[in-house]
Parts: structure tokens; sequence; C-alpha cells
């Protein structure tokens, strides 16, 4: 099997990775000044990377459990070079600070970095689960090959600079032309768009041979910059900037000004490279530079060779990147992802709860119901103090300000707390402190009138404008309750959540959401940006010209949502500190299916319906996907293979399918446990001990030590297994191993008493035991059959429901 990378970009539908994408305005709607946008995504393929999802695979391979009273860590460790073997020269790992224990299910999560020559291989990943001493699952990318001396790296046509992108660019280009049609054909966000001239260019910047002129050349191989300038010559949505990067080189490479940031062993070829660089064209940050290893693929395809490359992280204005380049010229893109101590806890003074008049949790949106008072959810374990609490030392908008009062808290009345900062963003650009945002003054009763008037198109801007206040409000509502419902699933600090303060539970700090709504950048779209655990998430709403009075998506929560949840598989995925981990491919596809199918499942009621999405605000009854989610193959008859069709080559469409298996999946299991009309889990004793009410099952499965808390109801079960699981599938997932990676959440949860319940439900939708892929291409290309086989326990007509009442299968039909 050959594996090559592909120079594609990641486009589509709501939120890519960054997650949103080009802004399309139809031609009649001309009030839309927009930037230019693209996003790039793509790397090599590891057909060395490995999955195992169950302690019986993980003894066949050798290893002996140890003594449950072992600390994890050093299970970890004898673990890793058990698999590793007798340790290669110049060759070793780091435990990386992200690892933790689950405070749930006692799983430690252990995420590891490859070295070699005392540089980080970038993609040299792996994350080894382990419970009472056991290693429960793992996933592994190290590089299997010999280690180059550190000489060799710097050597002038070392293989380390095969150039592997010959056939990867012919093949590129070959899959552009196959979809060139059916891409045209795709709905995405409210309109038709043609194949993007994004794609095409930025294969011919990356494939053509003539693009490196001499100036971009350097002999000096710590020398950074024009690696970094070919980057931003490719990634800028300016073409006369880049134009200006070509002609200008030295000029550009000159005005940078370079800041070590850690530089050991400065006598050695081998040494730790780490800098940060100012005035970079078109970043609106320092961007930060470190010299790695990656791997590409070998001259074979079934294994890896390793290149040395400098690794960067971008902030631009609509993309926050990371990606690695060659370290010697002619410089490419090997790969590139849009990311987008226990102290007692003081209690701010007077902390009355705030209200505000909002469609309400579950009201997806304007047309399916009404605006309500509702207060200001006060959850001891999710939000300590509230929503409108920050500590002075957290607050940015203080950090330029020398505070004269002591107070540990500073309480707000306006849009602005510890996990969201809420504001207008009507000049679209990345300002955010001194943005427009309500102020409801000290009751705190955020009540402000929404009656959108039918005007011109013209006057449709400003009409939409005047509910600011309202906008506002609502989107600080729903982003704050999805923190605290994600909080209650197991997405907390050690996990990597968003906070600007971590009450001393661990995780990094400094990272609250930035929530811009109507933002003035595009139209039609939605976009979140995620960056490793410490730094800001960014998440930007738009308005929708799809009718008059236009639709705010601010007031649709399943876009929102849909938002939110790429923060929560970006940062469970692979660790807190890896924002790499779900950036193109089946992954990245299913980065989008997780925020379809949360936001599917949040507004879902106990009497079942198909659910489309995005419907409201681009004015489609059928919505902004292929189909609606239905557990109807006719009504969406999207199954593993699906994703062979022309037009699934995207991360979108990709993400679709995936949301369909997942909805499938869900509704298997609240047939075998019932359905909770809440989903919010109930809330902590004083002491902060959760009682289990109804929403609990009274004897919680699980073995060893404290029995961790298992929903009782499908839905919410379906939930804590989707979570659960992306904190034990691998780095850059396959629909395989993430299916596989729920199914060992439930062995975890429940000693595996839905083993046939999960498999029966992903094997209705083509993802069985002996579903297969052939030619698999690292930006989702391959050849896919269904499989609709279960494992032999499983087999007897469908298996067990949970009631001893035996089920027969069901298989849409076969396509």
């Amino acid at each position: 099997m050959r594996h090559f990378f592909s120079t594609l970009l990641v486009v589509g539908s709501l939120a890519g990775h960054i997650y949103g994408h080009r802004q399309h305005t139809p031609s009649n709607y001309d009030e839309a000044p927009v930037r230019a946008r693209k996003t790039l995504g793509f790397g090599p393929a590891h057909p060395h990377a490995e999955y195992h999802s169950t302690p019986y695979q993980i003894r066949t391979n050798g290893f002996t459990p140890m003594d449950p009273s072992v600390d994890p860590m050093d299970v970890a460790k004898v673990f890793i070079e058990d698999v590793l073997g007798q340790t290669a020269p110049n060759m070793s790992y780091k435990i990386r600070e992200d690892s933790y224990t689950d405070k749930n299910t006692g799983v430690t999560h252990v995420y590891v970095r490859q070295l070699v020559n005392n540089l980080e291989v970038a993609d040299g990943d792996m994350n080894i689960n382990i419970k009472n001493g056991m290693v429960i699952s793992y996933g592994n990318s190290f590089f299997k090959g010999t280690a180059p001396s550190p000489q060799a790296a710097f050597e002038e046509g070392s293989n380390l600079f095969r150039d592997p992108r010959t056939e990867a660019c012919t093949s590129a280009r070959e899959h552009l032309r196959a979809n060139r049609q059916s891409y045209a054909d795709q709905y995405v966000m409210g309109t038709h768009e043609p194949i993007p001239q994004d794609v095409v260019q930025v294969i011919d910047d990356n494939c053509a041979s003539a693009f490196d002129p001499p100036s971009f050349a350097s002999n000096d191989l710590g020398d950074f910059r024009p690696a970094l300038l070919h980057f931003m010559h490719t990634a800028t949505p300016n073409a006369e900037l880049s134009k200006e990067i070509e002609n200008a080189f030295e000029e550009f490479k000159n005005k940078m000004s370079v800041t070590p940031v850690n530089h050991l062993d400065s006598g050695s070829q081998g040494s730790l490279l780490e800098y940060t660089a100012e005035n970079v064209p078109d970043a609106i940050s320092p961007v930060k530079a470190k010299l790695v290893y990656t791997q590409v693929p070998n001259q074979a395809g079934d294994a890896t060779d390793l290149q040395l490359v400098w690794r960067f992280e971008v902030e631009m204005q609509d993309n926050w990147y990371e990606a690695a380049v060659t370290a010697q010229a002619p410089h490419k893109i090997v790969h590139v992802v849009d990311w987008a101590s226990d102290a007692p806890i003081p209690t701010p003074e007077e902390p009355n709860a705030a209200t505000y008049n909002v469609f309400g949790w579950g009201i997806n949106d304007p047309s399916v119901g009404e605006r309500s008072i509702v207060k200001e959810n006060f959850d001891s374990l999710a939000s300590p103090v509230g929503w409108h609490a920050i500590p002075t030392a957290n607050d940015p908008s203080l950090r330029n300000v020398r505070m004269k009062s002591s107070s540990f808290w500073r309480n707000t009345t306006t849009t602005w707390g510890n996990n969201v900062f809420a504001q207008e963003n009507w000049e679209g650009q990345n300002a955010y402190i001194d943005n427009y945002r309500p102020d409801a003054g000290k009751s705190k009763a955020f009540d402000f009138p929404y009656d959108p008037k039918e005007t011109d198109r013209t006057d449709a801007l400003a009409e939409a404008k005047k509910y600011i206040n309202t906008t506002v409000a609502q989107l600080f509502y729903t982003t704050n309750l999805v923190h605290d419902l994600y909080y209650r699933y197991g997405f907390d600090e050690e996990a990597g959540n968003f906070q600007q303060y971590n009450f001393g539970r661990g995780g990094r700090e400094n990272d609250g959401v930035i929530a811009n709504a109507q933002d003035g950048s595009g139209y039609n779209n939605a976009n979140f940006m995620t960056p490793p655990d410490g730094q800001n998430g960014r998440m930007r709403m738009y308005l929708w010209n799809t009718a008059v009075p236009f639709r705010d998506g601010d007031l649709e929560a399943g876009i929102v949502i849909h938002e939110l949840t790429h923060g929560l598989s970006t940062r469970l995925t692979g660790g807190p500190l890896n924002s790499g981990c779900l950036g193109w491919g089946e992954s990245g596809g299913m980065g989008e299916g997780w925020g379809d199918f949360m936001a599917t499942t949040i507004r879902a009621n106990k009497e079942y319906s198909d659910y489309a999405m995005g419907s409201w605000a681009a004015n489609r009854e059928q919505g902004i996907r292929n189909y609606v989610y239905s557990t109807n193959a006719t009504v969406n008859p999207s199954v593993y293979k699906t994703l062979d069709k022309p037009g699934y080559w995207g991360v979108h469409a990709i993400g679709e399918v995936w949301a369909e298996m997942l909805w499938v999946v869900s509704q298997r299991l609240i047939e075998k446990h019932g359905y909770s009309e809440e989903l919010f889990p109930p809330a902590p004793n004083a002491d902060g001990s959760v009682p289990r009410g109804d929403f609990y099952r009274e004897s919680s499965g699980g073995s060893g030590g404290e029995k961790p808390l298992v929903p009782k109801h499908g839905n919410s079960l379906s939930v804590q297994l989707v979570i659960n699981g992306m904190k034990l599938q691998p780095c850059r997932p396959t629909f395989f191993q993430a299916r596989d990676a729920i199914i060992a959440a439930d062995q975890v949860l429940t000693e595996g008493e839905n083993f046939c319940t999960l498999w029966n439900g992903f094997a209705e939708r083509g993802l069985g035991s002996d579903a297969r892929i052939e030619g698999q291409t690292p930006w989702g290309g391959g050849v896919r059959t269904n499989g609709y086989a279960v494992p032999s326990v499983c087999q007897d007509d469908g298996g067990d429901d949970g009631e001893g009442k035996k089920k027969k299968k069901k298989h849409p039909k076969k396509e």
C-alpha cells in the first residue's frame, strides 16, 4: 500500500479546523465586505501507527499488568521501555506534563513525546491509558527506524532532506480533478461553492518546482526565517502580500526580530533550538519556532523516515497554525494543522445570581420556542464562583493597570467572567477587551428586547446591530452552560478546559473562551480556534444574510455548541498540550462530527425526531448538511462506504458520516437504557460529592478502588462514552480507532455491559468488525468496504438488548 501526504486544504462548512472557512456571500448580497479566507490542513500518513484498545491485545504483546499500588507513571515508564525494547542510540522519550488521572473513571492518561538526538519528533506520539496497574489501551506513532547521527541531520544532501512530494502532488492534483464537479454540487454553509481556488493555489505554491526562488534559500540551517517566510507566503490570503514576500524576501527577513527562548548546549548541532519572532508578515502575535524532527513516508510507502523541520505556531487574523517546514531549502511544508498548588478557593463578595432573558437550554433557535427569564447556573463544581467573577490577577482587562484594590476577585456586571468573554466584533478584528458588551448594572438582569423588523436589504445589517445586547447575552449564557455541562462529564481543568483561573485544580490557566458575536469578517459561518492548554480559545459567530431580517448565529444554540465542541475534542484527543491531532482526513472529519452529534443530542427530547443542522440560520429546512440526522436509512443513508463518494473528501462531509453513526449508536443505547429529560448531572452536595439521584445508576460498574459514576439513561450515557472515548483514542485517530475507544470507554465505565449494543450500532452503518479500507490517503481517500459483522459474542440475532431479549440486526441498503 502506498501512502502519500496531501497538500489539500481543509475546506467546507460549519467551522473547520480552525473550524471556519472562507466566507462567501451570494452575488446579490452586496453588503458583505469580507476578508479573503483560506485554511491549510494536511500532513503525511503514518503507516506504522497503531492503536490497541483492549488489555487482551496488550497482554498478547507480552506486557504483564503490575500491582495496582504501583504509581501509574512508573507503569507507563516500564511499558514504554517494554514497547520500545532496547533503547536505540540517540533515541529517548519524555512524559508530557499534561498527563493526568480522570477523577471519575480513575484512568490515568499518559502522553509521551519521542526524542531523537534530544530533538522532539513532532508527530512521534504515544498515549497510554492505565488503571489499577494495567495498561487498558494505548496508541503509538513513534518513529521505528534507525536514528540518524546528530551530524547527519545537518549534512548537505542528507536523505533527511529528501523531497517525497513528487507523487504526492500528482496524486493531490488528480484527486482535485476527480472531485471538481462533485464538490461544486455540495451544499456548504448556505451557498453552492465551486471548488475553492485556495485548494488549487496551495497545491501550485507548495508543489511547483519553480516556487522556491534563490532568495528563499539559506546556508544557515539555524536560521528559520526563510522557512517561515515560505510558510507565510503560502498561508496568507493576501495575494499582494504573497507577491511582496517573493520580491522583497531579504527586506522581510531582516525586519524580523528573533529572541531565543531555550537554547541548551549551544555548542552542539543537535541542541534544542527554540525562538520567538516578531514583525512576521500577516502574523498578529510573535511566532514560536522550534527545531524538531517530523516523519515522512519512505520511498516504499510502508514506513517513515525522519526529516528535520522548523515547527511554527503562527497566529493570524483568521487562522492559528501549527506548521512544520523543512529546515533546508528548498523549503516545503510537511504538515500543517489549523487550530484553530492546592489552595483554598476564595469566595467573591455577594455572589448574587444574574438573570438572562434568553432562549433557554434545549431551545435550539427562535423557530422552536420563545425567550424566558432564566437564572445564572451556580454549579459549585464547574463554576464555583458563578459566571461573573474573575480573579484580578487573571483578568486580561487589568493586565496593564495597577490595581489599588487588594481584593482577590473582581465581580462584573457585564458578559465577562472566568469562563467566557463575550462581546461584539463588528470590525472583524482580533481585539476584544475594549469591544462593546452589555452592562446589566448591579441587578445583573440581562433583559433586552429582541424584535427585528423586515427592512430593505441595505438596512438589514443596521437592524441586526440594534439587538447586540440580546445577542451577546445569549452567547454568554449558552457558552457558560456548555462549559459547565462538559465539565460535569469530565472536561475539567486537568483535561484542558477553558478557564482564566483553575482554582488550584491543575491544568494551565488564562485560557477562557473569547466569544465574538456578530463578527464583521463575514457572513453565514462560525469558527473556533483551539491552541494548546493555557492559551485562549477564540470563537467567532456571524450573522446570516440568508433571510431578511438577518438571522443571528449567536441565537442558534446548535451552531454555538458545535463550535465549543471543537475545543472539547481538540483538547481531549492526544492531551491538552497537543492541538495537532484532528487536522485533516478522518480525524479532522470526526472533529466536525462530534460537534454535530453533541449539538443534536443536546437539542433532542424524549419523543424521537430527526434533526437538521443549522436550518434556522441558513433558512433551509434540510439545514447545511447533505442529510438530516436520522435513524431511518432512507432519510439518511450514510454508511462507512459513503466516504468514498465524490464530494466527501472534505472534513465536514466526513464529519456528517461520523455524526450519523454516533446518532444511531446513541439511539440504540436509549432503546436499552431509556431517556433522561435532563442532561445535566445533579447539583453537587455542600461537601462537593455528587448525589446519584435519578441520573446515575445505583450500582456503578468498574473495578478496583472507588466506583465511577455511571449515567443511568441512554442519552446521558452516550455523551459520557463519547467524551471518555476522546480521552482514550490516539492522536490522529481513524474511524476504527475512535469506535474502538468508545467501546473501550464502556469497558472501563460499565465493565462492558454495552459491548454488543455499541458494536451493533456501529455495524448498522457499515462500521462493523469486518469493515476495511485499502489505499488510505491522509486527506481521506481510499477504497472502503462496509462491514456489518460484529464480534462472535454478539452474533446471535443481533446480540442481547440488555433485557434478555434478542435483537434483529438492521442494515441500511448497501451502496
